[in-house]
């Protein structure tokens, strides 16, 4: 160890020769990564429950699983395990709201949310100097149990369409209250189990219903509108309306941000490979980093190949100002602090190692058409000292470095989660 450094300062110190050997300046890595924020979920802390009817049975395809104590009751638990989940990730952070998460002394249909009813998150927000994001709930409701904006019924679709016009006047006062975006994604649960007779009127109806509820125009520097799309879902395995050849012609055609949805398309495509494909013809993209098991089931997000290959791409396009990088899963079958601290500190990891990738000399060898060389230096950066570079980062955001973050995690279990019982 050098004399009067610590041990993490001497590593980044040897860490930062060998990337400066090849041409990469940790330091301004580090800058950079600084500059990405990550929006969390709410969904995490509850279970997807909200506090609209938290009893209620989860439909349209969402389920848990798992019955880990300590399930946030209300808003004022789930902030206080939020905070304590920011507490252990570097790095700037936003927060991301379902319409189901207001907070009001009596019940509110679902057609007259207002700004008001989420004050306490914007003022929750402002204090702690981080965005807030927006989605739409068409789920877990009497209405949507048969589909919503692509449902037959004009009435069903109406009572859809003005929900989604009230979460877009609640996203614009979000970012105009707290001076970036708000990002508003919206998602159906719409399909059918088996074959269906028309696949023709369904997607009509749902394109007619966006195009109502994205008539009115709304400042960018205070709301941006996504369409997110699947491929199946529980309940949709032979149809869904939604689907992601509709909603990127549909991003594409009326300019909107597309969202891809990590956990959204068949097990052998890769969002990471989509990217590129699709940003110069939308909005930008919203991407959903979850992991799949099988299907879309939303696991934890792990520093596997995918998620490194997503910061890469991210990276290497040069497109960062052009996405906005969201975390989307639900795990009640452990620790759910822990699940937030551990997918997010995975995503801003791989930004960092992908921000520390020798891109010049790889761009070099490429322009060149020198595979030798480009395929050698990929291989050679997998064993550079990166994790070293992450350390100094945690030590400077001062945020537990390593495994550190575990233990605050596990007292708050011990003092607060586990007085909760189990859900």
């Amino acid at each position: 160890m050098i004399k009067g450094t610590s041990s993490i300062e001497a590593s980044y110190a040897l860490a930062r020769e060998r990337f400066a050997a090849v041409k990469v300046d940790t330091e301004r890595a580090l800058e950079q990564v600084d500059r990405i924020p990550i929006s969390m979920h709410c969904w995490q802390g509850d279970d997807v429950r909200g506090f609209e009817n938290p009893q209620g049975a989860l439909t349209g395809g969402i389920s848990t699983t798992g019955n880990y104590p300590g399930r946030a009751r209300n808003a004022d638990e789930l902030r206080a395990d939020a905070e304590v989940a920011m507490a252990q990730i570097p790095g700037p952070k936003r927060f991301n709201l379902h319409a189901i998460y207001l907070e009001w002394d009596r019940p509110v249909e679902r057609t007259d949310l207002r700004p008001e009813h989420f004050q306490r998150w914007v003022d929750w927000a402002r204090a702690r100097g981080i965005g807030l994001d927006f989605n739409p709930t068409l789920f877990s409701h009497p209405r949507s149990e048969e589909g919503t904006l692509s449902h037959p019924d004009p009435a069903i679709r109406r009572f859809w369409i003005d929900h989604c016009k009230a979460c877009r006047a609640v996203s614009a006062h979000f970012g105009a209250s707290l001076g970036t975006p708000s990002v508003m994604d919206i998602w159906i649960p719409d399909g059918s189990k088996d074959l269906p007779y028309d696949r023709f009127g369904p997607r009509r109806r749902l394109v007619e219903a966006l195009d109502e509820i994205l008539a009115a125009k709304l400042p960018r520097e205070q709301h941006r509108d996504a369409v997110e799309g699947k491929l199946f879902g529980l309940g949709v395995e032979a149809y869904t309306v939604g689907s992601h050849e509709l909603y990127l012609a549909y991003a594409a055609t009326r300019k909107v941000m597309i969202c891809l949805d990590t956990g959204h398309y068949h097990p052998t495509e890769l969002v990471s490979d989509k990217i590129s494909s699709v940003i110069d013809f939308t909005d930008g993209v919203l991407l959903h980093v979850s992991r799949p098991v099988r299907w879309d089931s939303d696991h934890v997000v792990l520093l596997d190949d995918e998620t490194q290959a997503l910061a890469f791409e991210l990276v290497r396009g040069g497109v960062l100002d052009r996405v906005s990088i969201a975390l989307d899963y639900f795990d009640a079958s452990i620790n759910r602090v822990a699940a937030w601290v551990i997918g997010t500190r995975n995503v801003r990891r791989a930004l960092l190692r992908a921000l520390l990738e020798p891109g010049a000399r790889l761009a070099e060898a490429e322009g060149r058409r020198d595979g030798t060389a480009r395929l050698a230096w990929l291989e050679e950066h997998k064993a550079l000292p990166w994790g070293a570079v992450w350390d100094e980062y945690c030590q400077r955001k001062g945020v537990p470095v390593g495994s550190e973050w575990l233990e605050p995690v596990r007292a708050h279990e011990r003092k607060i989660l586990s007085q909760r019982g189990t859900p």
